[in-house]
């Protein structure tokens, strides 16, 4: 039988020509039938195409067993049994950040960001709020966003809540920030216009709280290392000394405390910056770029140093008061071609809203290859606000796991500065890089120039200025050490256990990059070898396994690895084998890290040898 199909299509075996010879009525009934049933077939495909471009739930990664970050769906009315589940966990989330946890609320523990309604979010957050009280926490709210991907219409929002330790006995968490950027980029006054709470003049009135020295004064610039502290407390308000008189004031009320160790700007001082960069550990490092200058002067050349000693880093572009919108935006693109070259290889952030501020930080803390830029001005206040979020929310970079071991190791005490204070004695400041440090603790330190350790007994200890009696590994404090003769000691020696039976050495091997050299690097060679706090001019004893494309047959060129036996000018050093190592010499730059140390013995065995067979050939 011929004719039309259901759907309208010719049937097999009939033409075209046959579409218009059946009966008019029939016709003109199918031909409507037909137009009703594509149009169904339309629609759907229309519907199924709508369903297809709905945006998907949205997702964060899933929840880590580990960290100080927690995911929950609701809080609302736990029976009490739950009440004290959820407590415990709040109290291992806090451990996990050390002093610091951060709640999602309104979020699976898979991620899928599901929102609650209004009475629920409000619900849950006085829930966490009581869970907080139970261990001695505060709640700060630092975002709400919408969840719009549901079919119905009630709005739904998720929550992130940042949960932080009321400050005990003195043990708030501390991070170190370095200060790095160009002469005349404003480092030491926007310091002084975070620490002290009063915006500059813009005559430089906010930095003058900041130097040490006449000249410093005289001259506006930065020569020695000075070290500020901002606090945040439980409840994320700054604590600073426009509120507080001193430094112990502002200890006591913090839970957070950021301590920012001012570097100098300036070429001539740069011995002065790298000595600050290797041995006061810090854990973040802050390039204040001027907005009118650009990068300019040292700018490239510290931003160099915090990615060879692998330290995170964010970029301030200070004054834009000074200069049009124009000028900061080009100042912010150069710093974005510069990120983004491929010796950088960063992601540049340009924060400009406080949702921006808590992005970054948390982003920041996450990936290395981040980079945030803030535009602030020290003078009008303009964004100084985005910065100061950003610094609370920052999370520390070791976890407590890391943190424990670290503690559980022998007392090992770095020595980076050493004062005499009248009716004190000699007093030493430093960084604990591993153990516990105690009142009245006896620990032996050294090396002195003959390579021996001296016994010594601990007086008291105070941290950012406060009486402290304990002190933990990663910590920065000063130590009394008594009538113990100041003269016997000197920066980069260390305070450590006596069961440590610590190692010294006059020689050690370093594998190395040469980053740039005017010349060739040979044997022979003295560079200022930089290994913590430890800072010597050494001699290039003998290069071997070169690495690189034009390797030179009698030194090294830039770009190119060798392994490189250094040998000590003036005295031995105690090093740890894994540390990272920094050298210069004018304009000659590298790096590496220790491989192997050469006990003293050892070293004159080595010494012996290579003179025969110098002799022989």
């Amino acid at each position: 039988m011929g004719g039309f199909s259901e759907s309208g299509a010719v049937s097999p075996g009939h033409s075209r020509h046959g579409q218009g010879s059946g009966s008019g009525n029939n016709g003109k009934k199918t031909s409507k039938k037909s137009r009703t049933k594509r149009g169904k077939r339309g629609r759907k495909r229309r519907n199924k195409k709508n369903r297809n471009n709905r945006t998907p739930p949205p997702y964060f990664p899933p929840e880590a067993e580990e960290g100080n970050i927690e995911y929950k769906l609701k809080l609302v009315n736990p029976t009490q049994y739950r009440f004290e589940h959820l407590a415990t966990q709040l109290k291992w989330r806090l451990q996990e950040g050390r002093g610091e946890a951060v709640y999602q609320i309104g979020v699976e523990d898979n991620g899928l960001l599901v929102g609650l309604t209004d009475a629920d979010m409000k619900a849950s957050l006085r829930t966490l709020k009581r869970m907080a009280e139970k261990v001695g926490a505060d709640i700060t709210l630092l975002r709400e966003r919408e969840v719009d991907y549901d079919l119905d219409r009630n709005t739904r929002k998720i929550a992130e809540v940042l949960v932080r330790k009321v400050p005990d006995d003195q043990q708030f968490l501390d991070l170190r920030v370095a200060v790095l950027g160009n002469v005349d980029s404003g480092k030491s006054t926007l310091l002084g216009v975070l620490t002290q709470g009063e915006l500059d003049n813009g005559r430089g009135r906010a930095r003058l709280n900041l130097f040490r020295h006449l000249h410093e004064i005289q001259t506006g610039r930065t020569s020695s290392i000075s070290f500020e502290i901002l606090g945040f407390n439980s409840k994320g308000e700054v604590v600073n000394y426009s509120e507080s008189r001193t430094a112990e004031e502002i200890c006591e009320s913090s839970s957070k405390m950021i301590t920012f160790i001012d570097l100098a700007g300036h070429h001539k001082y740069l011995k002065t910056t790298i000595f600050g960069l290797t041995s006061y550990c810090p854990d973040f490092a802050m390039l204040v770029v001027s907005a009118n200058t650009g990068i300019a002067g040292t700018t490239r050349e510290h931003l160099g140093l915090a990615m060879a000693l692998k330290v995170p880093i964010f970029i301030v572009v200070s004054k834009v008061d000074l200069c049009s919108r124009g000028t900061v935006d080009r100042t912010v693109r150069q710093l974005e071609r510069v990120l983004k070259q491929p010796g950088c290889n960063k992601v540049p952030m340009v924060v400009s809203t406080p949702d921006d501020a808590v992005t970054a930080a948390q982003q920041f803390a996450q990936s290395a290859c981040i980079t945030p830029i803030f535009t602030l001005s020290s003078v009008s206040g303009e964004s100084l606000d985005l910065l100061k979020v950003f610094l609370n929310i920052l999370p520390p970079l070791s976890n407590s796991k890391e943190q424990e071991e670290l503690m559980q190791q022998l007392t090992e005490f770095q020595v980076d500065e050493i004062y005499s204070v009248p009716d004190v004695g000699t007093v030493v400041g430093g960084t604990l890089y591993s153990g516990v440090c105690r009142e009245g603790e006896r620990l032996v330190v050294g090396p002195t120039d003959e390579g021996r350790f001296l016994r010594l007994k601990v007086g008291s200890i105070q941290r950012n200025r406060s009486a402290c009696r304990v002190l933990r590994a990663g910590q920065a404090a000063t130590l009394a050490l008594g009538t113990f003769n100041r003269s016997l000691l000197r920066k980069g020696m260390v305070m450590v256990s006596p069961k440590m039976n610590p190692t010294i050495c006059c020689q050690f091997e370093a594998a190395i990059v040469l980053l740039f050299h005017a010349k060739t690097f040979r044997r022979g060679s003295q560079v200022t070898v930089h290994v913590g706090n430890v800072r010597q001019t050494a001699t290039a004893e003998c290069l071997h396994g070169k690495v690189g494309s034009q390797s030179s047959p009698d030194g090294l060129r830039a770009g190119e690895h060798a392994v490189v036996r250094f040998c000590f000018i003036k005295h031995p050093e105690y090093l740890r084998l894994g540390a990272k190592l920094l050298f210069r010499e004018g304009v000659t730059k590298g790096i590496g890290h220790v491989t192997r140390l050469l006990p003293p013995s050892q070293n004159q065995d080595q010494n012996q040898n290579h003179d025969q067979n110098q002799q022989e050939h």
